[in-house]
């Protein structure tokens, strides 16, 4: 693909994550601008950079860019790739819990040709997942670990008034599907959507988040087990300056960046 210039949609973490990376020379594209809900918001964002991009409304965006990268939450998705596709431009998708409320994204990128990109986040070993479903699987199950801090706010405890506060001991809060799981805690499992998504889908895998007071750390793990024998990953996450978002997810962005122009892939 010859990409030359992306288009960042959303201010928060991820985009700062973006710029810093072209700025340092990390990234060799040009980002042609940058979008959000809240135009004075996002002025005040690009300030902060050296040579900052400029703000433009999203169908100029779109038109400017060869790859749009949604950074500003599930809300958005939706709209978002029906004009990103429509100008026949690609699109990362950050926010991979709204692909299972929007299914037909997936379907229209394959009916489009545009690339729909799912970046690993704060998750990893899906290449080992998507291996092993390729055969017979027996179960998926990812527990999830997190400070309270980090699962505050969330619509599931918000719904069933569960408070966190005070919390003394590891207390598990949600156990279902990932489907639920995304619903429930939007800002926090986008990783349970890309494990279902990567194997048999957000009804059969299981999901559990637990709260644990003291920890420092957003914890994973994922166990898989089926024809080819058992696969066990433990991720652990430093939190970036959102302790919803851990630092690995940024990270793991820039790398979504550069593969999509990489000839050389490594790994499933």
């Amino acid at each position: 693909m010859a990409l030359k210039s992306i288009g960042i949609v959303g201010c928060g973490i991820i985009g700062q994550a973006l710029l810093k990376a072209v700025e340092s020379g990390k990234l060799s594209f040009r980002i042609a601008g940058v979008t959000s809900r809240t135009e004075k918001s996002a002025r005040e964002f690009l300030s902060n950079f050296r040579n900052p991009p400029p703000y433009l409304a999203l169908r100029e965006l779109i038109a400017a860019s060869d790859l749009i990268i949604e950074a500003a939450g599930g809300s958005v998705v939706q709209s978002l790739a029906e004009e990103v596709f429509a100008a026949g431009k690609d699109l990362m998708v950050i926010s991979a819990g709204a692909l299972l409320d929007h299914p037909e994204i997936i379907e229209k990128s394959r009916q489009t040709g545009c690339r729909l990109y799912v970046p690993s986040g704060a998750i990893a070993g899906l290449d080992g997942i998507k291996s092993a479903c390729a055969g017979e699987i027996t179960h998926v199950t990812m527990t999830t670990r997190k400070p309270p801090k980090g699962l505050e706010g969330a619509p599931y405890l918000v719904q069933r008034g569960i408070s966190l506060a005070g919390l003394t001991e590891e207390k598990e809060v949600f156990s279902g599907s990932a489907r639920e799981a995304c619903k429930g805690f939007p800002a926090n499992v986008n990783v349970s959507a890309a494990v279902s998504l990567a194997g048999i889908g957000p009804d059969r895998t299981r999901i559990r988040i637990l709260a644990v007071p003291g920890l420092q750390r957003n914890c994973h793990d994922i166990e898989i087990e089926g024809e080819f024998g058992r696969l066990h990953i433990h991720i652990e996450n430093v939190p970036s300056e959102n302790p919803k978002t851990g630092k690995l997810t940024a990270l793991s962005i820039i790398r979504s960046v550069q593969d999509v122009v990489d000839p050389v892939r490594i790994g499933t």
